[in-house]
């Protein structure tokens, strides 16, 4: 398992000055980013990695409503081996006819991957987890309508808004698990009183442990009140101290 960071979180940075941006990520100690809207910036960004000595196992692409071939060419251009679909909106998890016709969707866009050599997988949001189907969070509901070959990157902070326990979410979802957004706070909405990794309500390294076939947990923050820079480094600070021998 290593670590990663969710370019979003630097997005007012990255808007200003790319290059520079990504040279301060890997002098903070990452050598994994998970780039978003990376069809947009592909050539920008794949020179800035390359010169940082980054890479980007992952990356956040809307694969349902844009066109897959350009994604999956641009992912496979920054060495992204795994195409993350990041967001779809709560009206599509109140009812189970709606689930099946996402996963559908992904499904087809997993084919259409593996041409590439690249998978791909779902994150969620706090909808995920409030809404139920048939007794079960439509994330699960959701998860076992996927072919075996997609995977699933667990927001771990907004599963807790939801209202489940991810350590207990993890343990259900199992395997399908691969990477999970690490992020702390007061576990509310209030996107800008989100906090480093160990100084909120979120027991991190009991999540961590729970996602068994974790390949990356990847740092990251919607908004923050601080100095964002500062913030992601004490949330690296606090993994490295925490999960020694765990390479960042």
């Amino acid at each position: 398992m290593s670590y990663s960071l969710q370019l979003y979180t630097l997005r007012n940075a990255i808007s200003e000055d790319l290059p520079g941006t990504i040279r301060k990520v890997a002098e903070i100690g990452f050598t994994q980013v998970e780039p978003y809207n990376f069809v947009a910036t592909a050539k920008e960004l794949g020179a800035a990695l390359k010169e940082n000595g980054l890479t980007a196992p992952s990356g956040h692409a809307p694969l349902m409503s844009q066109d897959q071939d350009e994604i999956f060419a641009a992912a496979k251009e920054l060495g992204i081996t795994t195409v993350i679909d990041p967001f779809l909106p709560a009206e599509h998890w109140q009812k189970a006819e709606d689930i099946q016709a996402t996963a559908e969707k992904l499904n087809a866009a997993a084919k259409k991957g593996a041409d590439y050599g690249i998978r791909v997988g779902y994150h969620n949001h706090a909808w995920e987890l409030e809404s139920s189907i048939e007794g079960r969070t439509a994330l699960e509901y959701f998860a076992d309508l996927l072919d075996p070959e997609l995977v699933l990157e667990v927001d771990t902070y907004w599963a807790a808004v939801g209202g489940q326990d991810p350590v207990e979410l993890l343990a259900r979802l199992g395997d399908r698990v691969k990477f999970i957004h690490i992020k702390d706070g007061p576990l509310n909405k209030d996107n800008k009183a989100q906090q480093p990794a160990g100084q909120g309500k979120v027991p991190v390294m009991d999540v961590i442990a729970a996602a068994k076939s974790l390949e990356v947990g990847v740092v990251e923050f919607d908004d923050y009140a601080g100095d964002i820079f500062e913030g992601i480094s004490e949330s690296l600070s606090f993994l490295n101290a925490a999960g020694e021998g765990v390479k960042a």
